[in-house]
This record gives structure tokens, C-alpha cells and sequence, in this order.
């Protein structure tokens, strides 16, 4: 049985797209070769650490999302030990259920978003209405004056 875990990954390198890149897909090897597999890869960027660590100021952090086998996860986290390319490795369980509830809680709010943005374009497309039939009603009340009548 695979459980789903979320990975951050800090590398003390530069930021360097081919470097980076190659770090990340060392990463992923190192899971698909205990039998798991990549979900997704998220670079965060060059981030400062609170304080030096190993005389290092910041690093470069990723999020990866991987399924792996619970068993497993020990392994992977030795492995990761051995290679000097790692800086730090956290590894977190995703609670299914939880993800489950914040996707429902943003659908829910797309929905709200979505339904207050039609009422504000039909109360736009209501005052519009009313302005233009108050000018078309301010227009019809100024009397023109008669041609003939001032020549009497």
C-alpha cells in the first residue's frame, strides 16, 4: 500500500537552472528506485535561513510530492543522508482527508466567487439600464421650441 508524502528538499547550491535540475531528478530517482513514484516537482526558489548553517546563509528549496511505501520512507531518508548534494530533507505524511476538505473548501469558494461576480455584473448592467432611461426621460422632457411661434 502506498501512502502519499510531501518532500522538502533544501540544496546548498546556487541557483543555477541545470544544477538544480539535476539535483531534483537525483531526488526523484532516488524515490522511483524504492518502487515509488513522482507526483510533482515544485522549485521554490533561493530562500535566507533564520541563521548560518554549516557556514551557509540560504539554500535552495523544493517540494516534491511523491507515493511511496510506508516501509520505505526510513530508506529513503538514510539514502538521502549519504548524498552530499542534500542539504536538509523533511518528509511529511499528506493527510488524505484533510486535502480532501481544503479542495472542497476552495471549490465552495470559487462557487461564492463566481456567484457574486454575476451579481455585480447584473446590478452594473441594472444601474446602466437606469441611467440611460433617465437620459432618454430627461430628454423627451425639454420642449423644443416652435418654429413658428415666435413670428406672430
Amino acid at each position: 500500500m502506498m501512502k502519499t508524502y510531501d518532500g522538502l528538499f533544501i540544496f546548498a547550491t546556487s541557483a543555477k537552472d541545470e544544477a538544480l535540475d539535476g539535483q531534483i531528478e537525483k531526488a526523484c530517482a532516488e524515490i522511483t528506485r524504492l518502487n515509488g513514484h513522482v507526483l510533482s516537482a515544485e522549485p521554490l526558489g533561493k530562500k535566507n535561513f533564520a541563521r548560518p548553517m554549516r557556514k551557509r546563509d540560504y539554500g535552495m528549496f523544493v517540494k516534491v510530492r511523491f507515493g511511496l511505501a510506508p516501509a520505505q520512507v526510513a530508506a529513503l531518508k538514510a539514502r538521502y543522508l549519504l548524498l552530499e548534494d542534500f542539504f536538509r530533507v523533511q518528509i511529511l505524511a499528506v493527510n488524505e482527508r484533510r486535502e480532501a476538505v481544503i479542495a472542497k473548501q476552495a471549490e465552495q469558494e470559487r462557487i461564492r466567487e463566481a456567484a457574486r461576480e454575476a451579481a455585480r455584473a447584473a446590478a452594473m448592467a441594472a444601474a446602466e439600464a437606469e441611467r440611460k432611461q433617465q437620459e432618454e426621460a430627461a430628454a423627451g422632457s425639454i420642449v423644443q421650441p416652435d418654429e413658428g411661434a415666435g413670428e406672430a
